[in-house]
């Protein structure tokens, strides 16, 4: 405890965290100035115009939540949702069941449809669900990590506006690696994180809410008596989260700058610099970059004999699924390429644990290098475990895909 931090070096190709890119470990290094600093103010400015472009709107609140991509999805949630109001939530993997016990700890009235894990929804599906259920909002995964899969949003936005709906998105595993159009889609409330795509560390949560969704949330404004002035808003049904009061946190980034809690400056600027990264490329170009890389793995992976999980179709351009081969212990690998290695493969939950790896390509390691070696390292890996493989096949289909 007496020495100072000093990780192992890993190379994170799982569904996510992953190897934060070093310039966005270099922007974390600088110094702290005061949360009302011009400096400041003006970083936060400069945050949200970027994330503007991430998420491809012009909606005006479009900030970060300080925490992490979780703490984004709950603030999205319980600043929405009050008390009894029905929310449909359609199910194709771990965390649409995450978004379903955030709506019900919301005390919301939670409808669900469920689809089998790797495979997704068809619109008319989700139309149907509008139609019987008739909730105030739809919430649902884009890209769900757990089953590699995402969900097409498209036609999602004018199907909740039809039918008198809010629509809410988690994009956290999805966004920048994969086409993600906030306003042509017609999202009203979307939220990601740094962790993955985005080459950062998990800590932010940006958000962009619509003037639809703005509207609702300020509906239920409450400003705290300690900095309330007369004329202030104070709801009969207040958000229930002080922490997480989107109204709250909008004045706070806003002209009003209206102190709610103290900036966590230093992933602030993490934040700004993984938004600048991709601003910088082009939104297009980072997902073409992660489309490309993605796809090396994909042909990598099955050269290696490796059975693919999850309808193709709909397969995210950032994370591969795959089965564990018969007679091989999942995690007994995983350890190997971790402990003689230093590669991280993800396993998966509920009813895929311990039946799928999850192997990624994402953010700063969606590479040609990092590629090239997780598949040569899972080669050996799998040979070791008396998995018959032709000697380079993985690597080889790779390098075939790139050319």
């Amino acid at each position: 405890m007496t020495e100072p931090i000093n990780p192992p070096a890993r190379l994170l190709m799982g569904p996510g965290p992953i190897n934060a890119d070093p310039r966005v470990l270099r922007a974390m290094s600088a110094q702290l100035v005061g949360q009302y600093d011009p400096a400041m103010t003006g970083y936060m400015n400069e945050t949200m115009e970027l994330y503007r472009g991430v998420f491809k709107t012009r909606n005006e609140a479009t900030l970060v939540v300080d925490g992490t991509s979780r703490a984004g999805i709950e603030a999205a949630l319980v600043s929405l949702l009050e008390p009894g109001d029905v929310v449909l939530v359609p199910i194709f993997g771990r965390f649409g069941h995450l978004l379903r016990e955030i709506a019900e700890r919301c005390q919301a009235d939670v409808r669900v449809i469920e689809r089998e894990w790797g495979t997704v929804f068809t619109p008319a599906e989700i139309e149907a669900a509008l139609i019987e259920h008739k909730p105030k909002l739809l919430a649902v995964v884009h890209g769900d990590t757990s089953t590699t899969v995402a969900q097409p949003l498209d036609e999602l936005g004018a199907l909740a506006a039809k039918h008198g709906a809010l629509l809410y998105t988690d994009v956290t595993a999805s966004l920048a690696g994969n086409t993600f159009e906030a306003d042509a889609w017609g999202i009203d409330a979307v939220t990601g994180g740094l962790q993955k795509c985005l080459a950062g560390p998990s800590g932010s949560a940006p958000i962009s809410l619509s003037p639809r969704a703005v509207e609702v949330i300020n509906s239920r404004k409450s400003i705290e008596a300690g900095i309330r002035s007369e004329g202030d808003a104070v709801s009969a049904q207040p958000i229930r989260s002080n922490y997480f009061d989107l109204s709250q946190i909008l004045d706070y980034w806003g002209p009003k700058r209206l102190n709610h809690h103290t900036e966590a400056t230093s992933m602030l600027y993490a934040a700004r610099e993984c938004a600048r990264l991709l601003v910088d490329e082009g939104m297009e170009n980072a997902v073409e970059r992660h489309r490309m890389h993605g796809t090396a793995m994909l042909e990598g992976v099955k050269a290696l004999g490796l059975k693919v999980f999850g309808d193709p179709a709909v397969r995210m351009n950032n994370v591969v699924g795959v089965h564990i081969p018969d007679g091989i212990d999942g995690d007994a690998a995983r350890a190997t390429m971790l402990n003689d290695y230093g590669i991280e493969i993800g396993t998966s939950f509920g009813p895929l644990a311990g039946k799928v790896w999850r192997i990624g390509t994402m953010g700063y390691n969606a590479r040609r290098d990092t590629v090239l070696t997780t598949l040569a390292v899972l080669e050996q890996v799998l040979r070791r475990g008396g998995v018959p493989v032709t000697a380079g096949s993985g690597v080889g289909a790779a390098l075939d895909s790139y050319e």
